[in-house]
């Protein structure tokens, strides 16, 4: 696990591009991330904002961190704002991996809590978070509709 450099950007949007289902994510932003109107980087979201997995030399992964506001009263609290696993690489570990370096870096940054939101059919991802000591904190009945179906934004956390 590192942080993320420049370089890194065509590795880390193909494996968003191969990793996001419909089930995981939006398709309205995975045509936009597909036609490279939507660079990975950004000066909201810079490479420093980013860790990844490497396995040798090859980017296997990623889990992008940032404030849920720019508030300073919430200051205290990191978001995870997306996380991702090439699917060659899936089911070794890797966001397991990632989600505790973002615990250790959250720490190491004074962070008190590490939040994230998950779409309630990304089920694979909520028993992997729970498993990692995130709890339900609330649910967004059908905050979003996705390819038709409406689909509850699970709210979830863990103190640090």
């Amino acid at each position: 696990m590192r942080v993320a450099r420049l370089d890194d950007a065509a590795a880390l949007t193909e494996i968003e591009l191969s990793a996001w289902k419909p089930e995981s994510g939006f398709p309205s932003v995975m045509k936009k991330v597909g036609d490279g109107s939507h660079p990975f980087f950004s000066d909201d979201l810079p490479p420093a904002a980013h860790l990844v997995a490497e396995i040798g030399s090859r980017v296997t992964g990623y889990i992008r961190l940032g404030p849920p506001t720019h508030l300073p009263e919430n200051s205290h609290v990191l978001q995870v704002q997306g996380l991702a696993v090439d699917p060659a690489a899936q089911r070794r570990g890797i966001a397991a991996g990632l989600l505790t370096a973002a615990e250790r870096h959250a720490r190491d940054r004074g962070a008190r809590k590490l939040s994230l939101r998950v779409l309630s059919s990304n089920q694979a991802a909520i028993r992997l978070y729970e498993k990692l000591g995130f709890r339900r904190e609330g649910v967004l009945r059908e905050e979003f509709c996705v390819n038709g179906a409406y689909v509850d934004d699970v709210i979830m956390a863990k103190p640090l």
